[in-house]
């Protein structure tokens, strides 16, 4: 499909680490079948749920390389290549382009933050130095500043800029930004909290996090949406909504790595330093969740959750 007319559930997909701390390949690839199995319409890798933050450039290239190759063109597939440093992300950017992604997630700059035309060039440099398109992402909340609505206005007619993942949790801004949407501009909900509030407003789906665990609802939920199922659609959403306040009770993706791990997806589950498991009270909340929306817990593994210092060595061969 082209991939500017994307719409429906796009999972932020996560990276599982083994107990080593390596990327567990093995575990990544049963999530991308499960994915395409249950109609996820776009992958994202290495987005904020992919603990990309903490992974070396040669695990990043690892993961975009084997996601592509795993999905082996059933779905999009989005690459996060966000950084704060501009030549960075357009190196970065270049890189997963050339691994074969279909679509770029690029951010504004954290911690630096930069003034209102700073945001602007850091953004559209990105967009002038590749060939597939980009969604930009706002999550001010990560980032420490916003796109502002002006910006958004300025990017959204540059042809290489094909939407926006909205993650302020602000309805206020999405209304200010929704007469910019069109065929060529999209907006994704970045809130799974607020996917069907968005998409009222004119968004096309979700980039989402608690698609990793429900992904054929997720789905259903936004097809029915775009379908003019309106009250198929509110019944997920609000029905979801005890699911995805657990999925967020701790920093994501703490929670829905432990989900995942307690549908026996992934080890562990492991996480990168500083991330941290889940305290006992929010595990135990977090499976009663998952039973009461009807997910699957096979028995536990005997691996306790655990956090691991970050490895820098080289990961040759990891996707083979």
């Amino acid at each position: 499909m082209d991939v500017r007319k994307l719409e429906g559930s796009i999972v932020a997909l996560v990276t599982p680490f083994a107990a080593d701390g390596s990327v567990d390949f093995d575990a990544l690839g049963r999530l991308v079948d499960f994915h395409v199995a249950n109609g996820t319409d776009a992958i994202l890798a290495l987005g904020t749920t992919g603990e990309s933050a903490t992974m070396t450039d040669e695990e990043d290239c690892a993961v975009v390389r084997f996601v592509v190759d795993r999905v082996a063109g059933r779905v999009p597939v989005i690459a996060g290549s966000g950084s704060n440093n501009t030549a960075t992300q357009i190196r970065k950017s270049l890189a997963y382009q050339e691994l074969g992604a279909d679509a770029l997630l690029i951010i504004s700059p954290y911690y630096n933050k930069s003034n209102e035309e700073g945001i602007y060039r850091h953004l559209t440099a990105t967009a002038d130095a590749v060939d597939i398109p980009c969604i930009l992402y706002n999550i001010p909340g990560r980032t420490g500043c916003s796109i502002s609505a002006a910006n958004v206005r300025r990017l959204s007619v540059h042809p290489n800029i094909m939407g926006i993942k909205e993650a302020s949790g602000s309805l206020a801004y999405a209304a200010s930004i929704a007469d910019c949407l069109s065929d060529d501009f999209r907006m994704y909900s970045g809130e799974d909290a607020l996917t069907l509030p968005l998409m009222s407003l004119g968004a096309s789906g979700t980039i989402s996090v608690w698609a990793n665990v429900q992904p054929a609802l997720v789905h259903a939920m936004c097809r029915a949406y775009l379908d003019g199922d309106l009250a198929g659609a509110k019944r997920i959403q609000v029905e979801g909504q005890p699911l995805i306040a657990q999925l967020f009770c701790e920093v994501n993706p703490i929670p829905v790595k432990d989900a995942l791990a307690q549908m026996g997806f992934i080890e562990g589950p492991v996480y990168r330093m500083p991330l941290w498991p889940l305290t006992d009270a929010h595990r135990a909340q977090l499976a009663d969740a998952l039973g009461a929306a009807g997910v699957d817990l096979p028995v536990a593994n005997d691996l306790a959750p655990q956090s691991l210092l970050s490895s820098v060595t080289e990961k040759e061969g990891r996707n083979d």
